[in-house]
């Protein structure tokens, strides 16, 4: 009797272990919705994100807390504001409690196998895996550096995509069968200084792309914006940025490639050098020119980036791992493609207030299912316990909304307002600190330091955010409710930060 009991009890293990999903979060860097054809984009075709989009959900408001790199992957593991995970900016001196609770911690107590491969940055080495290799700090695009889990640096022949790639899907063939796998894809790309592979330089030269239509925004009545340090003709450097007049000896990125590598990358930007010199006096054709090549080095790396998920993707058909395995597409935040004349993120615009968030899980996400609630990435931690059938933390801060994944039309009540606050002035970008709500029809924002002023904007009539309404007469008692708003949503998060600097009459 005792022996079978023991039996039922081991066999009952394996069936739930056997029945809940595979977890697979690709998470790349600086990667906008602006620049994925599965939210519209005519910029580029994305066929590989576009394919998980198609055979899952799309979240089309999805948002982040703090639009800022290391800040966001603390949120995604913790389900926590900054202010209560311990990692507000970027600064140096600041680092990731590696001790405290995370997602991967949670889910390997309860039977899972976990890894993080590729970029982490969070300036401490990740815990709680059972196997990790990541880049350190920003990492290289050429032969990057990976430290491994005995804490060695070692040095891989290839480009970082590429390799990220090799690596995780090494991962997913080498582990233990038996359990249900976590595991997180970090992509470098497509952060700064945008260095295409090989095979995807000149990939949108035929292409003359549109400036947005606020690039020559001239920031009337919003004087953080026109105080900041991150414009596509001021701040945009032109040798690490654009690779005009680059020395491919010296140390650095350039110094990494290998010689068929270096002798491509200079027959391709002696090409740029020479369209630069005809117009590097010419301050507009300047502007367009920087701004034209901007494009194109952005979106051939984010193309090289999209072949390698649509590898992974292949590999799980190849496996037979499809059809229980959740995969994710996200990014840590959105980016400016020239809007306002920027790039980099930061601001709680909407370009950068907003990331891309696709999911596939056959069989229980109906495909082409779209969601138009909001959600933000301190919702992921929950969310994904939840479907892991793992119970959710009483003192993660997110949501789980894997009812609007699952059973779409049938949640009464949700999230009707949004909460940001980033922090990290003045390095590098010159961003005011500031914090604020968003709900369907406007957004309120307060900068604190060194700017002090309050921004209002009609979201439903000004959606690219020109006209700061906080001095209008006729939004008198909107701005008012608005400020009551943001004091209960900041009070709710337990930020007390915002709660001091804000005083609301």
């Amino acid at each position: 009797m005792k022996c079978i009991l023991i039996f039922c009890l081991v066999s009952s293990i394996a069936v739930a272990q056997s029945n809940r999903p595979n977890i697979l979060v690709i998470f790349s860097d600086d990667h906008t919705q602006q620049t994925i054809s599965a939210y519209g984009s005519r910029l580029m075709q994305t066929p590989a994100i576009d394919r998980i989009a198609n055979e899952g959900a799309i979240l089309r408001n999805s948002f982040v807390t703090n639009s800022l790199c290391a800040p966001s992957r603390a949120v995604f593991l913790t389900g926590k504001y900054g202010h209560m995970n311990g990692l507000i900016d970027n600064s140096p001196g600041r680092r990731f409690d590696g001790s405290q609770q995370q997602l991967q911690k949670i889910l390997g107590a309860n039977g899972y196998q976990t890894a993080w491969i590729g970029k982490w940055h969070l300036q401490t080495l990740p815990q709680g895996f059972d196997f990790w290799r990541v880049l350190p700090d920003q990492g290289h695009y050429f032969q990057p550096d990976f430290i491994n889990m005995n804490n060695d640096t070692t040095r891989y022949t290839g480009y970082v995509s590429n390799l990220i790639s090799d690596f995780s899907l090494e991962w997913l063939k080498n582990r233990d069968p038996s359990k249900p796998f976590f595991l997180v894809v970090g992509e470098k790309a497509t952060h700064r200084e945008w260095f295409p592979d090989i095979r995807d330089l000149g990939a949108f030269d035929d292409e003359d792309f549109p400036l947005p239509r606020n690039f020559f925004d001239k920031y009337e009545g919003r004087d953080a914006a026109s105080k900041q340090d991150m414009t596509i003709d001021k701040t945009m450097r032109l040798y690490e940025d654009l690779k005009i007049g680059v020395d491919y000896n010296k140390p650095g990125m350039f110094g990494r490639m290998l010689p068929e590598e270096k002798a491509a990358y200079k027959k391709y930007y002696d090409k740029a050098k020479e369209e630069y010199e005809k117009i590097k006096h010419d301050s507009i054709a300047l502007m367009k020119w920087k701004f034209q090549r901007y494009m194109r080095d952005y979106l051939s790396t984010a193309k090289g980036m999209d072949r390698n998920i649509g590898r992974i993707l292949d590999e799980l058909d190849a496996m037979g791992l499809t059809q229980n395995t959740i995969v994710i597409y996200t990014s840590d935040q959105g980016f400016y493609m020239g809007e306002h004349r920027w790039f980099d993120k930061r601001f709680m615009y909407e370009e950068s207030f907003r990331t891309p968030f696709v999911i596939r899980y056959p069989g229980s996400i109906k495909p082409g299912t779209r969601i138009d609630e909001f959600v933000m990435n301190i919702d992921y931690a929950p969310t994904l316990l939840s479907m892991a059938k793992v119970k959710v933390p009483g003192d993660m801060q997110g949501a789980d909304f894997s009812p609007l994944l699952l059973k779409p039309g049938t949640v009464k009540k949700w999230r009707d307002v949004l909460y940001y606050h980033y922090y990290e002035y003045p390095v590098p970008h010159r961003v005011a600190s500031h914090f604020g709500i968003r709900t369907s029809k406007y957004k309120l924002i307060r900068f604190y330091h060194p700017e002090k002023n309050w921004e209002l904007f009609d979201m439903e009539h000004d959606k690219m955010e020109m006209k700061n309404l906080i001095n209008d007469p006729k939004y008198k008692l909107v701005i008012a409710e608005l400020k009551i708003k943001l004091k209960e949503t900041a009070a709710y998060f337990k930020d007390e930060k915002a709660l001091s600097l804000m005083e609301v009459r």
